[in-house]
């Protein structure tokens, strides 16, 4: 497997960027930026290939709402060749409230917009004039729309790869199969490794049977914090991952409308996630994050001795994934990125 990290920040993005040359050092393959409403994820990509030399930097994700197929294809194009063919182009339909909250743009057929931006940026990387009039994505404008005099263009500069990677994070059922149909990798959250298969199996067979013979087989990207150490202090580190289950399983999204509310109940915590949606919709965040099952947070991260810390990774690699995602909890975030390339190699 891979060694994979999401740049975790809190206020200044930029201490987090700084010490990403260090876990380059220590073997790190990929560090995946985010930008749900913070600063945008291109700016900081930029700044870390200027920062690193062999690290891929992947957005995690952009969404497909608030930049146009030809901003992302600019962007995925600029980034590739300013970090000398390391960027990975993340992609993601985010969720209602951020794309309508945040962007002010109505959260509209996201499956067939994902296909579609995918479809845009394969073909400009190719060097292909923008040509393509889809339910979501038009380009050019068709007549009667704007001015009239848009005509199909290409990207003015040569794209660094035209087979530069595209990942798109799902959860769906069908958005889960169509990542598995057109996509190079899969960007899956809150992953419990062995309920996996009873969840997405079906899903992702179903797009691996579309799948183009061109593509190469589906990457996987999943993991969670990593703590290695004996004792009762340690395996309370997982508390620390209470807050972000609580907020997407209880509070990302409306009451009927949360996937990783319904996540919860696929991976068979039904009860518990509606405890935890209507303590933390009521105000009682603290309430919900202490009936996060200690289930789901053992089995979704790496903490604990480092025997059972390698079983960990044993399991999330015979789940299927191939870059294993890790935030280290630890004094020494190099230092534990070294150990775990040690195991996963």
């Amino acid at each position: 497997m891979k060694l994979s990290m999401p740049l975790v920040y809190a206020g200044n993005p930029r201490e987090s960027a700084d010490q990403v040359a260090a876990l380059e050092k220590a073997g790190l393959d990929t560090i995946w930026v985010a930008e749900p409403y913070g600063f945008d994820a291109p700016t900081l990509m930029g700044y870390l290939a200027a920062k690193t030399e062999t690290v891929e930097i992947g957005a995690g994700i952009l969404n497909v709402y608030s930049r146009t197929p030809g901003t992302l294809l600019q962007t995925a194009a600029g980034l590739d060749n300013v970090s000398g063919g390391r960027g990975i182009l993340g992609l993601g339909a985010s969720g209602p409230q951020v794309i309508e909250g945040f962007h002010g743009m109505p959260y509209d057929r996201p499956l067939t917009r994902t296909r579609e931006v995918i479809e845009v940026v394969r073909a400009g990387l190719r060097g292909e004039r923008l040509d393509f009039q889809g339910k979501t994505v038009q380009v050019p404008l068709p007549e009667g729309q704007g001015l009239g005099l848009g005509k199909p263009l290409k990207l003015l500069n040569r794209p660094e790869r035209a087979d530069l990677p595209i990942w798109v994070a799902a959860l769906g059922d069908k958005n889960v199969a169509m990542t598995a149909e057109v996509a190079d990798g899969w960007l899956p959250f809150l992953y419990y490794p062995e309920r996996a298969q009873q969840v997405w199996g079906a899903s992702l067979a179903a797009g691996a049977a579309k799948r183009s013979p061109d593509l190469e087989p589906l990457e996987i990207s999943a993991g969670g914090m990593v703590a290695i150490g004996e004792g009762p202090e340690t395996k309370a580190l997982l508390d620390l991952m209470r807050p972000t289950y609580a907020l997407y399983v209880g509070g990302m999204g409306a009451r009927d409308k949360n996937f990783y509310n319904q996540l919860a109940c696929e991976y068979g915590f039904e009860k518990e996630a509606k405890e935890i949606q209507d303590l933390y919709l009521s105000g009682k965040k603290k309430e919900a994050e202490a009936a996060v099952p200690l289930e789901w947070l053992e089995a979704g991260n790496l903490v604990g001795p480092a025997s059972y810390v390698k079983e960990r990774i044993a399991a999330f690699k015979e789940s299927g994934v191939t870059s294993l995602s890790v935030s280290p909890a630890s004094a020494d975030p190099a230092g534990t990125i070294a150990q775990l390339k040690e195991w996963v190699a």
